[in-house]
């Protein structure tokens, strides 16, 4: 069903401007891909996959889905990042669902962003992405956040960024467990960090430390695109 900006913007590719289509057939071939290893200037302490680089379709459509409030970008990325989470699977990277059940957890964005932007586009993404991978257990539960005094990143060096995040994120919703303790039944879950764009990986180091801290085992991070 098209949206009431549907019916005010002429309906046009988010991902290339080609008109008459959400998503046009040219640019999934550079959304449904395998994911690549990259490995951002500040080492998030896990392995970090990306559906490819921030250009072309998946810059367009991760501006698209932030910044015009183009919501049907989250449902293709939700897909695209489901489909990925089987490569890696098939890989052998991250276990089976016979093996273990799956947690999406999205790297926070600041509280005044999402608000401005109707609520938490990546967040949207990864629960399309928990439908995607259904009939197994996928949760996407919402455990971490930023706190207060977080700046826009635009602009800021990768130790800037680094510095930016550091101590800004903290987990919600679980108990800090006691020295070398891990969280209990760890074993029979694979947790994914998940969000749009890596750029230093700043956001992602301070989100799987933090995690990390709190006794969650990161598997590794999963991301539409890598700048």
């Amino acid at each position: 069903m098209r949206t009431l900006l549907d019916l005010v913007v002429p309906l046009e590719c988010a991902g290339c401007g080609v008109p008459g289509e959400h998503w046009c057939p040219v640019c999934s071939l550079a959304l449904f891909v395998p994911p690549i290893v990259v490995r951002p200037r500040v080492d998030p302490g896990v392995p970090c996959w990306s559906l490819g680089t921030y250009s072309g379709p998946r810059r367009s459509g991760v501006i698209a889905l932030k910044e015009r409030g183009r919501r049907s970008v989250a449902r293709l990325f939700g897909r695209a990042l489901a489909e990925a989470v089987g490569h890696l699977r098939d890989a052998g990277e991250i276990d089976p669902p016979e093996l273990s059940s799956l947690i999406l957890i999205c790297a926070p964005s600041r509280a005044r962003a999402a608000r401005a932007r109707g609520g938490d586009p990546v967040l949207r993404c990864a629960r399309i992405a928990a439908e995607q991978l259904a009939p197994e257990r996928v949760l996407v539960p919402e455990l971490l956040r930023m706190t207060g005094g977080v700046r826009d990143s635009v602009g800021l060096s990768a130790g800037q960024r680094q510095h930016n995040v550091a101590g800004r994120i903290e987990a919600v919703g679980v108990t800090r467990p006691r020295a070398g303790e891990r969280v209990t039944g760890s074993a029979d879950f694979t947790v994914l960090l998940i969000d749009d764009v890596v750029t230093t990986g700043a956001t992602l180091a301070e989100s799987a430390r933090v995690l990390t801290d709190f006794g969650v085992p990161v598997a590794g991070a999963l991301v539409v695109a890598s700048a």
